[in-house]
């Protein structure tokens, strides 16, 4: 019998803290965690998203389900280095300092290497991996002054697994996962903490309109437990990587799966 666990109330493992989440408009991964951060007690917050109506529902809609009225919006395409930069002053100054950097945005689809073109390739790989990337640096800038900061990647199970239509977002995410193991040597001699999460499969709504449905649900009866993830389950992860229960952990993909190769 499959059978979903219930929803974790928060205990206040952020408490004090600031984050800041990447693609956090709509029902997804960046959604629940930017929810999972305020409910375990951050005192500020700020979502980006590149749809500006998207996100300004998103942020009145979180004001609303956690009570938190410190949380800010500002739109960013993390392909665009300025707006980047912005992005990371802006939560600097709302924030008054970013404690916390959850690298949600990614692009996937589905297509075979034969018929990919190079925009199909470098578009995915500019979204999922070089965002990641920018984001990471511009965030380094201001968290190694502090001496303090925690950096949590999005990555994905098909950076180890293989999987037909999907060597585009595949070599992103083992991108993120390279990168984040480097880029966590080099900031832990600040006193900041990089680590990644790697989901298979978390549903969610956006996911079903985008992907075929008898791939979604073979890929779910693979998993141990014969189901998807909730996304809340995925944003439970990314707390403990932001909290200092997390202290020791430096350049580590948790694999949300049982299919991690």
């Amino acid at each position: 019998m499959i059978t979903i666990p219930d929803y974790v109330i928060g205990h206040d493992l952020l408490k004090g803290h600031t984050a800041l989440v990447t693609a956090a408009a709509g029902g997804g991964i960046g959604y629940s965690t930017a929810k999972r951060f305020a409910e375990e007690g951050v005192r500020a917050l700020m979502l980006s998203d590149v749809h500006p109506r998207r996100l300004e529902e998103a942020v009145a809609r979180l004001q609303n389900e956690t009570g938190l009225q410190a949380i800010y919006g500002h739109v960013c395409d993390v392909t665009q280095e300025d707006q980047v930069q912005t992005l990371v002053s802006e939560a600097e100054r709302c924030l008054g300092g970013t404690d916390i950097l959850f690298n949600n945005a990614g692009l996937g689809g589905q297509k075979r290497v034969v018929e990919m073109t190079d925009e199909d390739w470098l578009r995915v790989i500019d979204v999922s991996l070089n965002g990641t990337f920018r984001m990471t640096r511009a965030m380094l800038k201001v968290m190694q002054p502090r001496g303090r900061g925690a950096i949590i990647n999005n990555a994905s199970v098909l950076g180890w697994r293989a999987q037909k239509e999907q060597a585009h977002y595949a070599a992103a995410k083992a991108g993120v996962m390279a990168l984040t193991r480097c880029s966590a040597l080099e900031a832990a001699e600040f006193g900041i903490r990089i680590n990644a999460i790697s989901p298979s499969i978390a549903m969610h709504a956006f996911l079903k309109k985008t992907a075929d449905e008898e791939l979604l649900s073979a890929l779910a009866a693979n998993e141990a437990f014969g189901r998807p993830a909730e996304v809340w389950e995925m944003a439970n992860i990314a707390v403990f990587l932001a909290s200092d229960y997390a202290s020791y952990l430096v350049g580590e993909v948790i694999s949300a799966s049982s299919q991690r190769a």
